[in-house]
């Protein structure tokens, strides 16, 4: 079946949820998790794969091994388009809505290291500014995480120190629940996100690329 919306049950899954992370809630209503949000998110990245390639749905459930936190259960599903490892784009549906991303999400030492070179490369760097500040002109966040000073061998005055101090960079935007949520219209705004959000992927894609470090 084609895409037509999230149903309220999605949302009300996910609030659920927040209140109850256990087990016994999660098989109690895994039927609905199964019709009102795992089918709807493959139906949307089914159709926007042709344009953007294929999304892949993360598991709903958490890897607690090393947190603190022992919940067992995701309070969000994400799907990620991987153009390299860690590049891509994102969409994720919560009961606080719907959100999308574009960017890096994590980076091993030798992409922090291209990323900080082409930051600081007029000729790579200043075209990322320029991306950047379009997308927050357009009402995008800026995300990822930030060193709360200067990265070594990087003045403090440097042009683009702001950019320099990210060790992962993705811009985003989140929708809070409304009527079109439930419709066909979801897939459109994705997609115009998606495509606002390509011309940082493709600098990412091009200048910092994937891990080449061995694999632990």
């Amino acid at each position: 079946m084609g895409f037509t919306g999230f149903p309220d049950e999605a949302f009300l899954f996910y609030e659920g949820l927040e209140a109850d992370n256990s087990k016994a809630y999660f098989a109690q209503h895994k039927h609905l998790y199964e019709e009102a949000v795992r089918a709807p998110m493959l139906a949307l990245t089914d159709e926007l794969a042709a344009e953007f390639g294929q999304a892949q749905l993360f598991r709903p459930y958490r890897d607690v091994r090393f947190a603190k936190d022992k919940s067992p259960y995701k309070t969000h599903q994400g799907a990620f388009v991987d153009m390299e490892p860690g590049i891509g784009l994102y969409v994720e549906l919560s009961a606080e809505g719907l959100f999308t991303a574009g960017g890096i999400y994590t980076q091993a030492t030798d992409q922090v290291a291209r990323f900080r070179a082409a930051v600081d490369e007029d000729l790579s760097g200043k075209p990322l500014e320029s991306i950047t500040d379009a997308l927050v002109s357009a009402g995008y966040e800026l995300r990822g995480e930030r060193l709360k000073t200067r990265p070594r061998g990087f003045d403090e005055d440097h042009p683009r120190i702001e950019l320099l101090r990210h060790k992962s960079l993705y811009a985003g935007m989140r929708f809070e629940p409304a009527r079109w949520v439930h419709t066909a219209e979801v897939r459109e705004r994705v997609a115009h996100t998606w495509r606002a959000f390509a011309p940082l992927v493709e600098w990412l894609t091009t200048h910092v690329r994937g891990s080449e470090l061995p694999r632990r």
